[in-house]
């Protein structure tokens, strides 16, 4: 997406504020996701989030120019951020405690086994008919595979009828009920993922415009940091369903800090493979990390309890990206080297949290 807006006469500011405003929206949409599932279930909400984005898919496909991508966007991220609670529910629904985090593992592999597959197909249909149609025949064939995903969710997911959807709990009221170990979880997030949102939408232009190197080669890079996650996702929830979710996430966060400072340092192929593998990495932790937050919620109100933690998160990430453009105008290095400064903090507050919590248990 950000070649395609630069390709539709976008500067590096404005894919700065595409990036914040996915963000933005990003927190905007969690809350209202995570109240529809608990309110109407699981199979109406996601029915409703699939038929927004594929209407936004639509529109990327025919835009003209850029504004129209950014009209695009509010259908898409329906999908990305109101699901998101719905996916976490259905697994804390379904599952018990010691069994969630090779869940969300599965999943997590479910959803990226396609990234594998698409990111080299959409860099050689980039390669072949250049960035605008290269870009639209991807989003032709994401239409034909919307409506296929669409079906599946009508006539092959099974709601339960046993969730509660009568609790009326507000925002605030949630955010309070919330245990003290969630809340330092959620702070230390918010700045891990201030410094990834910094850099996010400016590594692809970092390799391909500032290392030079091509569409299908980055398509490959990207590849090979999504195949890494797969392989270490099952490992990842295994260890933390027998061993814990704190050393994990401490784990995962420093991968996140040293990603965009890998990929800085990168001058050749080879080094950029070695960092983009380190950027795989940094997913070890994410099942440790999501099934901590369901394990931390209230049965009653796990849909709304998820939407309030990533609403809270994302609302304060979605500048990263304007802060990530700024940066980027001035040097192109600027973005990768301020986002691991800010993920070593985030690091640094999420390991101090845990040993004072260590420090207080008896």
């Amino acid at each position: 997406m950000p070649a395609y807006l630069t390709a539709l006469g976008a500067s590096g500011l404005v894919v700065g504020v595409f990036g914040s405003c996915k963000d933005l929206l990003d927190g905007i949409y969690q809350y209202p996701g995570g109240w529809l599932a608990d309110r109407f279930g699981r199979r109406r909400a996601l029915l409703l989030f699939t038929t927004l984005a594929t209407a936004g898919y639509a529109v990327y496909a025919v835009a003209q120019s850029w504004p129209l991508v950014f009209v695009g966007l509010f259908g898409v991220m329906a999908w990305k951020s109101g699901a998101f609670p719905t996916t976490f529910a259905v697994i804390g629904d379904s599952l018990p405690r010691e069994r969630r985090a090779v869940a969300f593992s599965v999943q997590s592999v479910l959803v990226r086994v396609p990234r594998v597959i698409g990111a080299p197909i959409g860099g050689l249909l980039i390669a072949s008919l250049g960035i605008i149609g290269g870009v639209r025949a991807s989003l032709m064939a994401t239409l034909v595979l919307a409506f296929v995903v669409l079906a599946v969710q009508q006539y092959g997911f099974l709601d339960d009828p046993g969730v509660n959807r009568s609790d009326s709990s507000r925002v605030t009221a949630i955010f309070a009920s919330m245990p003290r170990e969630l809340k330092q979880l959620l702070a230390a997030e918010c700045i891990v993922r201030i410094g990834e949102g910094i850099a996010a939408s400016f590594i692809v232009l970092f390799v391909t415009q500032t290392r030079h190197f091509s569409a299908v080669e980055y398509g490959t890079l990207y590849a090979i940091q999504q195949a890494v996650a797969i392989a270490f996702y099952v490992p990842g929830g295994r260890i933390a369903d027998l061993s814990g979710r704190g050393p994990l996430i401490a784990l995962t966060f420093v991968f996140f800090a040293a990603f965009p400072l890998a990929v800085r340092l990168a001058t050749s192929f080879p080094t950029l493979i070695g960092a983009f593998i380190l950027g795989g990495l940094k997913e070890i932790g994410e099942p440790a990390r999501k099934s901590l937050i369901v394990d931390l919620a209230a049965d009653h109100q796990r849909g709304r309890a998820v939407g309030v933690y990533y609403t809270i998160r994302n609302l304060l990430v979605f500048p990263a990206g304007v802060i990530g453009g700024l940066l980027w105008q001035r040097a192109p290095t600027l973005p990768l080297e301020a986002a691991c400064v800010v993920g070593a903090a985030g690091t640094m507050l999420f390991v101090g949290s845990a040993v004072r919590s260590a420090w207080r248990t008896p």
